[in-house]
């Protein structure tokens, strides 16, 4: 082990400003184009020494933390033992690589805002410091991938089209900063059901799937630093199969619309649902609309793009 005895990562969450849904592989798998946006909800990643040496364990403090597993299943234990197994198990000092993992939870549980992802990349980039590694985040990057799609993007941050799975990674420029505001859902939304339901809809619709491919409208609003244009541009092949499972979240996005939000939709596969607003004021003004409507178990404002997962302590 390396002198460091305790590294705190700080990683964001994302919001997909468009998500494509190609047609459905013969590995179960569906080919995407998803446009991936970081946004300041921040879930904090402390790796220490473990008791025991060898030893993988994680804690979940903060916002529906009790929902978190906290055992081998959790995302951050299998990217910290993915790391392990890259580096070869045992340090230079001869003891087996091991962690302690404490996550404090700001992102939404199970909302669609791939907060799971982001606690595995930032175990990723805490672990590397803590064992002395020295990996790029490249390399961070490629192991991430094998834990999932979204692991990738919040070690990269700002703004980027995934294609693949949604982890091969191209940064797009993204001009100012823009607002957001999230409306939280009570419980979460299978990610493997709502495909299926998107999969379902699209068959029985008779709906033949085309190969997808970034928006050029939505691409050039980032560029630009184009507010308006951006909500106009919001895709989510998603959504209609996420409104289908859950469909009070199309009461939600009625009144972020009403209450003058430039965008409206649900988040990956939800059920968190985002609205895009014109300048701070107006997204605490959605929030306070989307609250007093009771349409929502939360609301809560962000802005974007900020960059991916940080060491902070």
């Amino acid at each position: 082990m390396t002198a460091t005895q305790r590294v705190t990562v700080r990683v964001p969450a994302k919001v997909n400003l468009q998500l494509a849904v190609g047609p459905l592989r013969d590995d179960g798998y569906h080919d995407l184009v998803n446009v991936f946006h970081a946004v300041s909800l921040f879930d904090e990643v402390t790796a220490t020494e473990p008791g025991a040496a060898g030893a993988f364990t994680v804690r979940v403090e903060g916002e529906a933390g009790s929902q978190v597993p906290a055992d081998a299943t959790n995302l951050a234990i299998r990217a910290a033992e993915a790391l392990a197994k890259h580096a070869g198990q045992i340090g230079a000092d001869g003891r087996p690589y091991g962690v302690d993992l404490l996550i404090r939870k700001a992102i939404p549980v199970a909302g669609g805002m791939a907060g799971g992802s982001a606690d595995a990349a930032a175990a990723l980039l805490a672990c590397d410091a803590l064992w002395g590694l020295g990996l790029s985040r490249e390399e961070l990057m490629e192991i991430g991938a094998g834990i999932g799609s979204d692991v990738p993007f919040a070690l990269l941050g700002g703004t980027a089209v995934g294609t693949g799975r949604g982890e091969r990674l191209t940064p797009v420029p993204a001009t100012g900063a823009f607002h957001w505001v999230f409306a939280l859902a009570d419980g979460g939304l299978s990610t493997p059901r709502v495909y299926g339901e998107c999969d379902r809809i699209r068959a029985e619709a008779g709906e033949e799937v085309a190969w997808p491919s970034a928006d050029e409208a939505l691409m050039a609003a980032l560029r630009d630093g184009d507010a308006r244009a951006l909500g106009a541009a919001l895709a989510n092949d998603l959504q209609p199969a996420a409104l289908t499972l859950r469909p009070s979240l199309a009461r939600t996005l009625d009144v972020g619309r009403d209450a003058g939000a430039l965008g409206a939709l649900v988040s990956g596969s939800g059920p968190t649902c985002a609205f895009l607003a014109a300048s701070a004021d107006h997204a605490r003004e959605l929030s306070e609309a989307l609250t007093s409507a009771g349409v929502c178990r939360a609301a809560i404002t962000a802005d974007g793009p900020v960059p991916g997962a940080e060491i902070v302590a």
